[in-house]
Parts: structure tokens; C-alpha cells; sequence
């Protein structure tokens, strides 16, 4: 039998939350944004940087506004279709979230330049405002695993926290709840080991939930001008927002073996940990782009996006709930509230448009993004140094790359197709590349037009409900969005 020491209850002792939290994946997170644009950019893989003349403009390559001859106002609603297929030790469970927004509105307003009886197709002919709302990324999703695991408990992860950090509190909790104990070991050591009974034909129930909601988005104002009809330069400053909610579940269900009056005595137990986090955030960037036309059926552009300076304010809370049939009923928890500052990475993406006179264009792009030059910032309740070493050796920098075409079906009709990677920032599998691919429709009669898109989503990610080294279990994700956007616009 073992021997387990019966010691007096550790002390709790509060930690900052930067023991538990991991910023680092959270700045990443908030780093992976997507311009915002209308359906028709969406229809075309978003390879928008060299065409100009839509107001995806406004959130993209703001040299673009500089192609408009007249005054225009969008508005794009979405509605998103979002699955989660998830395996987890062999067994496989499925979950659902659809959600509608507003995924972009903007406005473009004409000004013209050259009034005089001069050449009008030579020099500044025209300087135009922009400004627009964009959604720019999407936190809404559902997550849900389990299955048997007659290899380990959360309760493993508990005890080598225990053993890590006299003060631990996750450790603290789990020993006042009975999921570990102090164990001999030899004849004057001893450790903290779960108590949880797994192995051969013992079987802890182990499921899991995640439960997101929230968005980032930009307000742009922006300016785009035109040279000659050849050259058009734009500039834009984003004010951007973060909003994002988690809520994170795992229940383990099984038996634990307690000593009582010197006998071991097993009782079936269900545990839960949760993990709560609200982070809202603003930020600012500055966009800088252009786009020339060598001769008449070619464009090429170029925008710069700087870093997002954002200051963020997060509140982290975890909580411990445990209930052993025939003994006790335990709760505890803490809430940690922090606010720090943090850069995202810049951007840079050039792009090329050929036009096939009036049946159409294709086009493509590309962008770059180091991940790993993504920081957080130092105060006086958080010091950044891990996290800001987990960014430089955990993610990398990665190259999006988007192609499409659109087809003039007739003078008012257009269809379009197109397929966006996004590439995966870690350097480990722990994911994968985001692909997209997409098609819409459009119709302009006068003043108006209506665009409609499809775009299906895939995505996968690995993620460890709690970490023991190499025996951690896994669960793999494979992710799948449906998105329908629809565009109407006027033109005056």
C-alpha cells in the first residue's frame, strides 16, 4: 500500500495571472486580421491590392479610392456558418455556432481637381475621402470533446504544478479538493500524485467545451489621389477595437482513492475546471499604398500596414469545482484583472491586376507577416520577458497569398472566383493554413449595384486540454466556416 502523507492544508496564496495566462497566444490571435472588404473582394480570394475603384479600399490599399470618378456608400452584411469537428483519443464529437454581423460599410466621396481648360488627363486630377467600418476578424465558435482516458488525469497536471511551486494556487486548490495528495516516495522525499485512479481498465470520462464570441474591426479614414490616370497614391489611419470572450470547460468523471482511517477508499467524483477570459482592447495603424499602371491593361500595388499599437484590458478568471460522492463538495476560484500594452506585426503585400479589355480582370497579391516580431509590453504588474521568448521561438513569419478573376457576363451581370491561403504563424503543429475559397456573382444597373459571395473556410488546430509532457492528451480540430456576404451599393 501506499503511503501518503496527511499534512495541514497549504496556504493559498494569490499569483498574478501572467502564472497562468498565455499572452502570447492572445497576440497572435489579435495579429491575425484580414482587410476588411466588400463581397465583390471577397468573391475574388481578396486579392484586391492592384485593382482599386471598390471601396475595399477604405480598409485595404487606400491608393485605390484614387480610381473613383464619383461618390459611392456600401454596405455589406454576413452571415457565418461555423463548424468543429474535434478527435480526442479516438473519439470524434461535432459542434455548431452561426452568427450574423455587419461586415463592412464605407463611403467614398469624389473631389475633383483639375477644373481648368487644361489637358484633364494630365496632372492631380483628383483627391478623394474615404472613411468605412470593417469587421476584420471573427471569434465566434464552439467547441466540444471527450472520451474515456485510462492513461491520465487533469489531476496529473495538478500535481506536477504542486511539486513546480510551493505557492501554487491551481495545486493549492487541487489538494483542498482531494484530487492530489502528498505521496512517499523514498525514505525521506516525497511529491504531490493524483489521486485519480487511471490506468488498465480504469477509465477517467473527460470532456471538454470552448465557447467563443467577439470581433475585431477598424474604423478607417482615408485619402487616394490620381496622377495622369497612371499613378495613385492613398494613405489611411485605422482606429482599431477588440472585443473577444472565452469560456473554457473541462470535466473529468471517474473514481479518486482517499485515505481514510489509514485504508484506501475509492469514491466516484466530477470535477470541473473553467477558465473565464473578457479582453476588449483599442488600438491605432497607419496605412500607406499604391498602385501604377505601366500601360493600360496593368496595375501593380503596394500597401504598407504598420504595427497596431493596442492597449488592452483583460480580466482572467479560473475556477475549481469538485463534488466526491460520499465525502465533500469543494468550490474555489479567483479572478486576475491586468491591463498591458501590446504591438501587432506590420504588413507588406504587392499585387498585380492584367484587364482583358472589357471581359474582365485576374488578379493576385501577396502578404508578408513575422509573427515572431509581435510584442507585449512590460508594467508594473506584468513583466513580458516569457511571453515576448514564447513569440520569438514559438511562431514565425508567414506570406498570404490570394488569386482571382471576375467575368463580365453582359453590361450589367459579372462572375467571380478566387482562393486565399493564409498562412500558419506556428512553428510547430499545432495548426495549420487557413484556405479559402470563394465565388459571387454581381449586377450594376446605373447607380446601383448588388454583390452576392460564398466563401467556404477551412482550418485545423491542435490544442492540449492540459499539458504532462509527452503523455499529454490532444485534440485535434478541423474547422470549417461557410460565410455568405452581400454587398449593395450607390453610386452618386
Amino acid at each position: 500500500m501506499k503511503i501518503r502523507y496527511i499534512l495541514s492544508m497549504i496556504a493559498i496564496v494569490a499569483i498574478s495571472k501572467n502564472s497562468y495566462a498565455q499572452y502570447s497566444q492572445d497576440a497572435i490571435r489579435f495579429s491575425q486580421t484580414l482587410n476588411g472588404s466588400t463581397a465583390r473582394i471577397k468573391a475574388i480570394g481578396g486579392a484586391g491590392t492592384a485593382i482599386g475603384g471598390d471601396l475595399s479600399s477604405v480598409s485595404g490599399n487606400p491608393a485605390g479610392l484614387g480610381f473613383f470618378t464619383k461618390s459611392e456608400i456600401s454596405l455589406t452584411p454576413e452571415y457565418d456558418m461555423q463548424k468543429t469537428k474535434a478527435t480526442y483519443l479516438g473519439s470524434t464529437m461535432a459542434d455548431k455556432k452561426n452568427t450574423g454581423n455587419l461586415n463592412n460599410v464605407a463611403a467614398v466621396f469624389y473631389s475633383r481637381l483639375n477644373n481648368s481648360n487644361a489637358d484633364k488627363t494630365k496632372g492631380w486630377l483628383s483627391v478623394n475621402f474615404g472613411l468605412g467600418y470593417a469587421r476584420t476578424n471573427d471569434f465566434y465558435e464552439n467547441v466540444s470533446y471527450g472520451a474515456n482516458n485510462n492513461a491520465s488525469s487533469i489531476s496529473d497536471y495538478y500535481a506536477n504544478r504542486a511539486n513546480n511551486s510551493a505557492d501554487d494556487l491551481l495545486g493549492d486548490w487541487a489538494y483542498r479538493q482531494k484530487l492530489i495528495d502528498l505521496y512517499s516516495v523514498g525514505a525521506n522525499s516525497s511529491e504531490y500524485r493524483s489521486n485519480v485512479i487511471a490506468g488498465g481498465n480504469n477509465n477517467v470520462m473527460q470532456n471538454g467545451t470552448i465557447t467563443r464570441t467577439g470581433s475585431q474591426s477598424e474604423f478607417n479614414l482615408a485619402l487616394g489621389a490620381n496622377y495622369s490616370n497612371k499613378l495613385y497614391i492613398g494613405g489611411a489611419i485605422g482606429i482599431a477595437s477588440i472585443r473577444y470572450n472565452s469560456t473554457t470547460s473541462f470535466i473529468e468523471n471517474g473514481d479518486v482513492s482517499l485515505l481514510e482511517n489509514g485504508n484506501d477508499v475509492n469514491h466516484n467524483f466530477t470535477s470541473v475546471f473553467t477558465q473565464d477570459q473578457y479582453t476588449k482592447g483599442t488600438g491605432v495603424n497607419l496605412k500607406l499604398g499604391m498602385i501604377y499602371k505601366p500601360v493600360e491593361a496593368v496595375r501593380l500595388g503596394f500597401n504598407f500596414t504598420s504595427p497596431t499599437w493596442y492597449n488592452m484590458q483583460d480580466s482572467y478568471a479560473e475556477r475549481l469545482d469538485t463534488r466526491i460522492i460520499g465525502s465533500n463538495t469543494f468550490q474555489d476560484g479567483e479572478n486576475y484583472p491586468l491591463e498591458y500594452d501590446f504591438r501587432t506585426p506590420l504588413k507588406v503585400a504587392g499585387g498585380l491586376a492584367v484587364f482583358i479589355k472589357q471581359f474582365g480582370f485576374i488578379s493576385g497579391d501577396v502578404e508578408y507577416v513575422d509573427y515572431s516580431s509581435a510584442k507585449l509590453m512590460s508594467n508594473d504588474s506584468y513583466n513580458s520577458t516569457d511571453d515576448n521568448n514564447n513569440i520569438k521561438s514559438l511562431y514565425k513569419g508567414t506570406v498570404n497569398a490570394h488569386v482571382g478573376a471576375e467575368a463580365r457576363l453582359s453590361s450589367f451581370a459579372y462572375l467571380r472566383g478566387g482562393y486565399g491561403v493564409q498562412g500558419n504563424p506556428n512553428r510547430g503543429d499545432f495548426g495549420s493554413s487557413i484556405k479559402t475559397a470563394s465565388g459571387g456573382i454581381g449586377f450594376r444597373s446605373g447607380p446601383y449595384s448588388v454583390d452576392a459571395t460564398y466563401a467556404h473556410i477551412t482550418g485545423s488546430q491542435t490544442i492540449y486540454p492540459y499539458e504532462i509532457g509527452d503523455a499529454s492528451p490532444a485534440s485535434f480540430l478541423k474547422k470549417t466556416n461557410d460565410n455568405l456576404y452581400l454587398t449593395l451599393s450607390y453610386r452618386f
